[in-house]
Formats: C-alpha cells, sequence, structure tokens
C-alpha cells in the first residue's frame, strides 16, 4: 500500500524543469517506490543492487547507457559514480527535463560526486520517513 508523500507536487515541480532528479535520503525510507508511484510507469527502471547490472555500470559506462536509455530510473547510483560523467554528457547533448531520475543512500562522496559532476542539471530533494500527518 502506497502512502502519498508531503513532497510529491515538489518533486513533480522539480522533475519538470531539471534533466536529472536526485532522491536521497537514509536506507528504507522509500525513495525508490516514491518515484516509481510518481513516474506512472512512463519511464525505464535498473536497480544497481542487481550485482550483473553493477558490474556493467561500472565496467562499460556506455554500453551500460545504451541499455538503459532515459527516461531511466537508476536506483542505488552511489554504488556506481562512473555512471555520472555519462549522464552529464547524456543531458548536455539533450536538455530537457525528467531524462534520469537517481536514487542513492545520503552518503558525502555521492553528494560531491553529483555537485561537481552534474552542477546546474539536477535538483536535490532529501526525503526523509514517513511524517505523522503522512502516516495519519
Amino acid at each position: 500500500m502506497y502512502l502519498p508523500r508531503t513532497l510529491e507536487t515538489f518533486v513533480k515541480t522539480a522533475a519538470e524543469q531539471f534533466p536529472v532528479l536526485l532522491v536521497t535520503g537514509a536506507r528504507q525510507v522509500g525513495k525508490t517506490t516514491f518515484l516509481q508511484h510518481i513516474s506512472q510507469n512512463d519511464r525505464g527502471y535498473v536497480t544497481l543492487d542487481d550485482p550483473l547490472v553493477l558490474e556493467l555500470a561500472r565496467q562499460d559506462p556506455a554500453l551500460f547507457m545504451q541499455r538503459f536509455p532515459p527516461p531511466v530510473l537508476i536506483d542505488e547510483i552511489q554504488y556506481a559514480p562512473e555512471l555520472l560523467p555519462y549522464i552529464k554528457m547524456t543531458v548536455d547533448r539533450d536538455r530537457r527535463p525528467g531524462l534520469f531520475w537517481l536514487t542513492g543512500s545520503q552518503q558525502f562522496h555521492l553528494m560531491k560526486g553529483v555537485s561537481e559532476s552534474l552542477a546546474g542539471r539536477v535538483a536535490v530533494v532529501f526525503l526523509l520517513g514517513l511524517s505523522r500527518k503522512e502516516r495519519a
């Protein structure tokens, strides 16, 4: 059962304005479920939790990008920072909003990599656990 989040309108607006949307936060707060819900199945989905997919992302990012073209939701981006320059190159060729939706656990090296690689191209949203209002 999906519980609506108070950030839905904000995230939808950000996704309509930026080529890349990063939803970050602690593990198990519902980042993936949240984005899958608001995407309404209009984009591909790939998780870097899958060891074979992760190996492809790390060893051959260009092939990964061909295999999983935008619009796409890439789950657990912190496992393959090698993808960030390829996401940047794709966005530099095509600045349409909503090309890449990314999730990642809140980690300093992820945020540093995203801010350096995707400056001006990414909206970053911090998702917390369910609030009392959301649980009510």
